[in-house]
């Protein structure tokens, strides 16, 4: 047997096209070898298990080394093997009408990176790394001859007798000049340690030093002697491909930990396993993130059958969920195809839809299970659940059923729990129920107590999203608004038209206004008098809901309300006609003392709100010593 002959192709540079687009890493070849090799080994245990081989299967360990004197790196299987005509049919036929196919479609253009999947290309990666490939297999079929293919990366090859008296595949590569990075064990076993940790066929490469127990010493303590021991890349039976009824929380918990090692043990997790009317299996961890909503560097890993495809998985997991971890594995998905090919492949959008119901039924499930246990993870869970709301109708419609408010006493409610239990005390003359909440406990304390001082309750929204979830609350929820608790004060805030008598004639309002503009002298502060309970603050400075909501939309996105973020800060600044200090103010004798109480009034209330700066901070300080010391 010997052959020579030309790959029937139209286009003679096919392989530095090949070279060029069909990966954008060029590591990939080892993948996919190896994943050849898999599935050359899987089809043999196919065989002898329906009864169609005579022989015993034996050892399958697939072993991949390399030779850096000789420039070769070589992946051998005991697989299926194939005939020389089989070699033809496969490699030369087959695979290379894909590889054409590729050619055609792709060799104007300048962008494409990572197109495979429904070419078939896998084998002519090798061309990527190499100047010339050889493959030398043996069917497992009796009485067959093995044979040997070799092509140096033009479109001619030869096909000759080979001896190889095991069945299998073994493909050499002879590794081209540009591509010697890869002729280094680190380089290797860290591709395989990302490609194929999981795959189910043994897989060999190299040897590793271990420590055994080598006798006593005189003193009878153990000795102990290093020894050389076979590398196994992979666990041939990751968790998820399991029955969740075989496996325990250590389980679960103990490969987090692998795949994710130096990290806090996950809150929870999800086991996916569906057949129909895709195929999907996998293992989802909800991780502790608090609020921090930064892009996590632990991302969900994306398989096919056991191969690692990307951990890039922004079009087959919903978007609020990037930021779990953990695993998932689908044969729906093609091994390596662009993004507007996931974004359009229907699969996808059917895992994408179910992934989203099972974190939600797994939620729901979890509330419902042990409230107590799932509100003290609100912390942890509470950013999922809203970026979920916010960028996904369907899981909004179930998580208005466990998404939860927590008050600043720390007292948690669901949606409609709360409605019901504030709108008898926090309902305003419209009829509208108002939500009263800070972003910042500690510099909006005051406005704080004096909600508390109403009976009113008071949320705290402080996470990453709260200010896009405020504004989604008020177009979901009917008559009702979200206020924060600075935004005015506490009698406007929820206004039930409750007015208290003024102390002061207008005559006398007037004249405290204008002690009051003289005392701030800026513009960006607006003075008005309002009567409020004499305990209230004499002077309290707010912005309003839609100003600050304006501003703080232009800091997250800009677009139509950038021009608010360029615009200087509108102040409110309410003096309480009714409180004993502005009575003192109007009493004092001279323009200058009463300017300078009014000065105070309003040094203190700018203190409350952590805007009392340099000099102003100074100064302040200087004058409560001088009023002190009167």
């Amino acid at each position: 047997m010997e052959e020579k002959g030309t790959i029937s192709i139209h286009t003679e540079n096919i392989f530095p096209i090949i070279k060029k687009f069909l990966y954008s890493d060029h590591e990939i070849f080892l993948r996919e070898l190896v994943s050849n090799a898999v599935d050359a080994t899987q089809k043999l245990k196919r065989l002898s298990s329906l009864g169609e081989i005579n022989q015993e299967v034996g050892d399958t360990t697939i072993d991949v080394s390399f030779d850096k004197d000789k420039k070769t790196i070589t992946i051998q299987d005991r697989g299926i093997g194939m005939t020389a005509e089989e070699i033809k049919k496969y490699i030369n036929q087959i695979a290379f009408s894909g590889a054409t196919e590729f050619v055609e479609k792709f060799k104007d253009k300048e962008d494409v990176k990572d197109i495979i999947g429904k070419f078939g290309l896998g084998f002519y990666s090798a061309f990527m790394v190499s100047k010339e490939v050889e493959i030398i297999s043996k069917s497992y079929q009796e009485g067959t001859e093995a044979a040997r293919w070799v092509c140096d990366g033009s479109t001619e090859f030869e096909i000759t007798k080979a001896t190889k008296e095991e069945r299998g595949t073994t493909v050499i590569l002879h590794i081209a000049d540009d591509s010697e990075e890869f002729l280094d064990e680190w380089k290797l076993k860290s591709i395989l340690d990302k490609y194929c940790k999981f795959l189910p066929v043994q897989i060999r490469f190299g040897t590793k030093d271990e420590s055994v127990e080598d006798g006593k010493d005189k003193d009878g303590k153990t000795k102990y002697k290093t020894v050389k021991k076979d590398r196994f890349i992979n666990k041939t039976e990751p968790l998820w491909t399991k029955s969740p009824a075989d496996l325990t929380d250590e389980d679960y918990l103990k490969f987090y930990k692998e795949l994710y090692p130096m990290t806090e043990d996950p809150l929870f997790w999800i086991h996916l396993n569906v057949d129909y009317p895709f195929n999907l299996t996998g293992i989802l961890y909800f991780p502790k993130v608090k609020n921090d909503f930064e892009v996590q560097k632990n991302k969900i890993q994306l398989y096919s059958r056991q191969v690692f495809i990307t951990d890039e998985v922004k079009d087959v997991v919903p978007e609020f969920l990037m930021l779990l971890h953990g695993v998932i594995d689908s044969p729906d998905i093609p091994l390596n195809v662009s993004r507007s090919y996931l974004q359009s492949d229907s699969n996808v959008k059917k895992i994408n839809a179910h992934i989203t119901k099972k974190v939600a039924d797994k939620l729901s499930e979890l509330f419902k299970k042990d409230r107590k246990a799932y509100e003290e993870k609100w912390d942890d869970i509470g950013v999922f659940v809203k970026y979920g709301m916010l960028s996904e109708e369907k899981f909004y419609e179930k998580a208005k059923d466990f998404a939860l408010f927590k008050s600043v006493d720390k007292k948690f409610s669901t949606l409609d729990e709360y409605a019901e239990a504030v709108a008898p005390n926090q309902t305003d003359k419209d009829k509208n129920k108002i939500y009263l909440y800070t972003s910042n406990p500690g510099t909006q304390d005051t406005y704080i107590q004096t909600a508390k001082n109403k009976s009113y309750d008071v949320l705290l929204l402080d996470g990453p999203l709260d200010s896009h979830y405020v504004n989604f609350l008020e177009q979901k929820l009917e008559n009702t608004q979200l206020k924060r608790v600075d935004a005015n004060t506490i009698n406007k805030l929820i206004d039930k038209d409750e007015k208290l008598d003024s102390v002061l004639t207008k005559e006398q309002e007037e004249k405290v206004k204008g002690i009051f503009e003289t005392a701030i002298n800026n513009a960006n502060m607006k003075v008005s008098i309002d009567s409020l309970a004499p305990e209230e603050m004499p002077v309290t400075i707010t912005m309003s809901e839609f100003m600050r909501r304006m501003k703080d939309m232009s800091k997250m996105g800009g677009g139509a309300y950038a021009m608010m973020g360029n615009m200087p800060d509108q102040f409110e600044v309410t003096v309480n006609g009714n409180h004993p200090v502005i009575d003192k103010i109007l009493k004092a004798k001279k323009a200058e003392k009463k300017e300078q109480l009014a000065k105070q009034a309003y040094d203190l209330a700018m203190l409350s709100q952590n805007m009392l700066t340099g000099a102003d901070l100074t100064n302040f300080i200087k004058r409560s010593v001088s009023l002190a010391a009167e």
